[in-house]
């Protein structure tokens, strides 16, 4: 990558080089002709080399044979000044525009300056790649954590900013789990790595950004199709202007024709569309939101609908158990039991409660969407939802009731309780400003749900989900609805509905692989309100977009009327061509400056 990046600002230093020796040699070509020549092939050798290289290639119609055959032309009729200018003109136009391009680049780089350059490991500096999970790294204040792990001694601030756009450092311990990229800002922590380089959170995060560009939107490939008969439509247009009006009118039509050419360069177009979508990316990932590609960027503008998942992404995912209803002694413990090989925040809630050591060799089989079953001391017990256990009666609580029988008889039931996150209410507020509407989709009761419903304003809400049936209610709004339909989830147990909706934004996908892996959106951080911003920020891109589209075509189209009937001359065709791509590059770059409003 920084190989890369050396070789494109060569190429650009190269180009001032030239585009100055060019300039020295037009203003001496004025006392001696054949400088001016020289200065052609200077400043627009590499236009020449291009546009031959494409005809062999059998793509003949592109910017760069249009400004050759232009400029060509301009010489055989002996306008030498105009054709080194219009050469001298591009070139400078063109290093403005890659210059545009790397601020833009270099604005995500920045951010996502997150790969840690060595680890401590027994007391020496080694490239992160040699540690192996399950060794002990220190981290010394000012420095970032290398590799995933787990906080195993020490007490620090760390600052996440690069990951989650969140400016407040975050305070950890011994017990928590830590990610690579952040950076410690006090005290010394050692850590057990949990996963290798290749797999970090900081490797994960760099491949998806440097592979943004690939997934391309409708409108990037609408621009080439144009491109594809806009071209040329302006040739013939040209041969036109230069063959059939002499027939009939007085004029130097060739040189019409030839300015006619030189404006008709899409550059604006071809440059600042996909710039961009690149900034929105880069304005988005500066706000902890990681978009894969511009297609989703697109899809995301026109949100009709955004389905939530509840536990983890509209609440905290934190439970306790705050009811036990049950004649049966050791009820608790047997659940407790049943519920050890789980780490979902139920069954952590559930082990917490019980608070004693859980022996190992317990038999538990897993029952998909329902709960699990355990062999127990001589005990078979069942623990998880209502289809599983088939209780008396179903219990209506607000929280998550997990029912349980034991050797085959009812038993009780417990009930887990989870919280509502604070930015929860204020996302689905903003949402309904934007006219979108907002669902909830949980394996929850019915209660629990509606709970969340009432408290939150939600437009509906589906309750006592199977993951199969999350996918249903997906396809249903899909069907219904007049733009696209969103899923947000914690992207651990949310894979198959983040792939089948539109887009599949992930919550928290801080450490999280399956988040990345199976999102289109990634969500740095565990702030619902952040999918509000994402939804902004792809708007704004998409009218930035549809404001370079208009304004290209549009001046284009004029100045192309102009031209034809002689009201430009070669060098307004130039200064037309260069200033209308500049402006519409500034534009684009806006969109890495939007900021939630």
């Amino acid at each position: 990558m920084c190989e890369h990046h050396n070789h494109e600002e060569h190429g650009q230093n190269y180009t001032i080089l030239r585009t100055l020796i060019a300039l020295a040699l037009f203003v001496g070509g004025y006392k001696l002709k054949p400088l001016f020549i020289l200065a052609y092939l200077i400043a627009g050798g590499d236009v020449l080399y291009k546009a031959l290289k494409n005809v062999v290639k059998g793509r003949v119609f592109d910017e760069n044979f249009l400004m050759s055959i232009a400029t060509v032309g301009a010489l055989a009729i002996k306008e030498f000044p105009e054709a080194v200018m219009v050469m001298i003109l591009y070139q400078i136009g063109e290093y403005f525009q890659h210059r545009a391009v790397e601020k833009s680049r270099h604005s995500i780089t920045e951010l996502m300056d997150i790969r840690p350059d060595y680890a401590n490991l027994d007391g020496k500096k080694v490239a992160p790649q040699e540690v192996k999970v399950g060794e002990v790294i220190t981290v010394n204040t000012g420095e970032k954590i290398p590799l995933d792990g787990v906080v195993i001694d020490g007490l620090a601030s760390i600052d996440t900013s690069a990951l989650t756009g969140e400016s407040l450092p975050k305070c950890v311990r011994e017990g928590d789990t830590v990610s690579s990229g952040c950076i410690n800002l006090d005290g010394v922590l050692k850590i057990r790595v949990t996963k290798e380089f290749g797999e970090s959170t900081a490797s994960k995060i760099l491949e998806l950004v440097e592979h943004a560009a690939s997934k391309k939107a409708k409108t990037e490939n609408f621009i080439t199709k144009f491109a594809r008969y806009y071209t040329p439509a302006v040739v013939v247009s040209a041969l036109f202007i230069a063959t059939v009006p002499p027939l009939f009118f007085t004029g130097n039509w060739i040189v019409r024709a030839l300015t006619f050419l030189v404006i008709s360069c899409p550059c604006a177009l071809v440059i600042s569309i996909p710039l961009s979508f690149f900034a929105g990316i880069g304005g988005a990932s500066r706000q902890g939101i990681l978009i894969k590609g511009s297609s989703y960027l697109e899809t995301l503008s026109k949100a009709d609908a955004v389905l939530f998942d509840k536990t983890g992404t509209l609440t905290k995912g934190v439970f306790k158990v705050t009811e036990i209803n049950s004649q049966y002694p050791d009820l608790l413990k047997y659940t407790a039991y049943a519920e050890s090989a789980s780490n979902h925040p139920i069954a952590l809630a559930i082990k917490k409660a019980y608070g004693s050591e859980i022996p190992e060799g317990v038999k538990i089989k897993e029952i998909a969407g329902q709960g699990v079953k355990a062999e127990i001391e001589g005990h078979t017990v069942f623990a998880g939802n209502a289809k599983l256990v088939n209780p008396p009666q179903k219990i209506d609580r607000a929280g998550t009731i997990v029912y349980v029988s034991i050797d085959g008889a009812y038993q009780g039931y417990i009930v887990i309780s989870d919280e509502i996150k604070e930015e929860s209410e204020e996302t689905i507020s903003r949402l309904k400003a934007m006219n979108v509407s907002t669902v909830m989709l949980t394996g929850d009761t019915k209660g629990s749900a509606d709970k969340v419903q009432e408290e939150l304003r939600l437009d509906n809400v589906y309750s006592e989900l199977l993951p199969e049936n999350k996918v249903e209610k997906v396809e249903e709004a899909i069907k219904n609805a007049s733009g696209s339909v969103i899923f947000v989830g914690d992207g651990i147990n949310d894979a198959p509905v983040l792939t089948r909706a539109d887009v599949g934004i992930a919550m928290g996908g801080l450490g999280s692989d399956a988040a990345i892996e199976a999102a289109d959106v990634v969500i740095m951080d565990d702030n619902p309100s952040k999918v509000v911003d994402a939804i902004k920020t792809a708007r704004n891109t998409m009218t930035i977009v549809k404001q370079n589209i208009v304004f290209a075509i549009g001046v284009k189209g004029l100045f192309l009327i102009l031209g034809g009937f002689g009201m430009v001359s070669m060098w307004g065709a130039v200064f037309a061509d260069v200033g209308v791509s500049l402006l519409a590059v500034l534009n684009a770059l806006r969109g890495s400056n939007l900021k939630k409003k």
